[in-house]
């Protein structure tokens, strides 16, 4: 099951990405001392009462207008549109209407999806009378909030939540592994797809998926079971021409919303971009395992150091990522294609892992004597004991008696050694340290 898209849209400056921030914001990320671990403010997900769901935030809705910027964001709107399950149409509460109005909610309603009016910009009780303007428009019902001053906000979140529902994942959903294939338009995606399951060896099924236009692949192969996510989205053109790249990655964040692996594919005549970043990024911030797939290496004049000079490159430019294997392929020839399927079985036993509380206070023991832990206001830090207390990925809490002293460098220090006791070395290894 996919969890729920809401996009926010309107007309500029009425406060959408105000009321964006205000409802991702309060999410607690993976703390990173390294540069370039990027959260793309287009797209984040947002928790209501046990509830999940994916936020998308638009530019400024502006119909039928000939300003070439403005005609960017509405193209970026319908794309959000169409993504959709659920649309927040934001009004600025304070202002007086005009026909932009008028048309943008006869362009929702032919969406024939849920839509939400909210009056934005209701900051207290004596301006709750301006509402009264957008009856008009013929609209039933208008929730009056104030995102720069969170009023009205649990109203609101109360309303999305009634078309969102909480999923669970069972036995036989979690025995599959779920790969999403990511990345820039024209790096490969479809033909590696194609390469796989093109395959006369692989026994393949297409299952429909459970968003409203995603159709997941399943195949078998050498005995391990893979669903490649939304292949159909992957293979088709889009169907709008997005003049704002940054807009296409919103469909790979939706794909790694649902999987186990991201395959991140990389395009060697290009090297590293800040889209690639933005999206191995979000993968690795939401405690992905990461593949990442250097497509189009048939292209590329090559030596003995090539290869080496250019997987230097890739963990410069993407710190955060030390830990991802990094493969060369040809998805147009079939170069090693087949060689990531193996990566990926490696990468998913890691992902699923556990380890007795003994082994793990065993190894701290041992990591400590090893390096010992700072001194923090004149006391010595000490650990007490470890355990995992979650798989995909494998987070471990130590306890400890002054968390707050234990610096990023001794943090990385510890991840790293229990990555290399463990044998987690392809995977995110998340590290919790709390007191006792």
């Amino acid at each position: 099951m996919s969890r729920t898209t809401v996009s926010i849209v309107g007309k500029p400056n009425v406060g959408k990405s105000t009321l964006f921030n205000r409802l991702v914001g309060g999410r607690s990320a993976i703390t990173e001392d390294f540069e370039g671990v990027t959260r793309d403010r287009i797209y984040g997900s947002c928790t209501w009462l046990q509830k999940s769901f994916s936020l998308i935030d638009t530019g400024g809705f502006m119909p039928d207008t000939d300003d070439p910027m403005l005609s960017s964001m509405q193209l970026q709107t319908q794309f959000a549109i169409e993504e959709a399950d659920v649309i927040l149409c934001l009004f600025d509460g304070q202002a007086e209407l005009t026909m932009t109005d008028y048309e943008i909610v006869t362009r929702l309603r032919q969406s024939k999806k849920p839509v939400y009016y909210v009056a934005n910009k209701i900051d207290g009780p004596e301006h709750e009378a301006k509402i009264f303007d957008l009856y008009h428009l013929g609209i039933a019902n208008i929730i009056p909030i104030s995102a720069e001053h969170k009023r009205g906000l649990d109203e609101l979140l109360d309303r999305v939540c009634e078309h969102v529902q909480v999923i669970k994942d069972d036995e036989q959903d979690n025995a599959v592994m779920r790969i999403a294939v990511v990345g820039r338009p024209n790096a490969g995606k479809s033909s590696l797809i194609n390469q796989l399951l093109g395959q006369e060896r692989m026994l393949v099924t297409d299952i429909a998926g459970t968003t409203r236009d995603a159709i997941d692949s399943d195949f078998s192969f050498n005995g391990s079971h893979y669903t490649f996510i939304d292949t159909a989205g992957i293979r088709r053109k889009s169907k709008i021409t997005d003049p704002v790249e940054r807009y296409s990655v919103v469909r790979a964040f939706k794909s790694i919303d649902r999987s186990h692996i991201a395959f991140v594919m990389l395009d060697a005549t290009q090297g590293v971009t800040d889209q690639d970043a933005r999206i191995a990024g979000y993968a690795h911030n939401n405690g992905r395992a990461v593949l990442l797939l250097v497509n189009k290496w048939d292209l590329i004049e090559k030596d003995t150091s090539t290869a080496g000079n250019f997987a230097i490159d890739i963990k410069y430019k993407l710190k955060y990522l030390d830990y991802a294997p990094i493969i060369f392929v040809s998805a147009l020839t079939g170069q090693r294609v087949l060689k990531t399927l193996a990566l990926a079985d490696s990468m998913f036993a890691q992902y699923n892992k556990r380890v007795s509380t003994s082994k793990i206070n065993t190894a701290l023991q041992e990591i400590v004597q090893q390096h010992h832990p700072p001194v923090y206001k004149g006391h010595q830090v000490k650990f007490y004991y470890g355990t995992q207390n979650a798989v995909r990925p494998p987070t471990l809490t130590l306890f400890c008696n002054y968390p707050d002293g234990v610096h990023f460098s001794y943090r990385r220090y510890l991840t790293n050694q229990f990555r290399e006791y463990f044998g987690f070395h392809e995977i995110p290894l998340h590290l919790r340290i709390q007191a006792r």
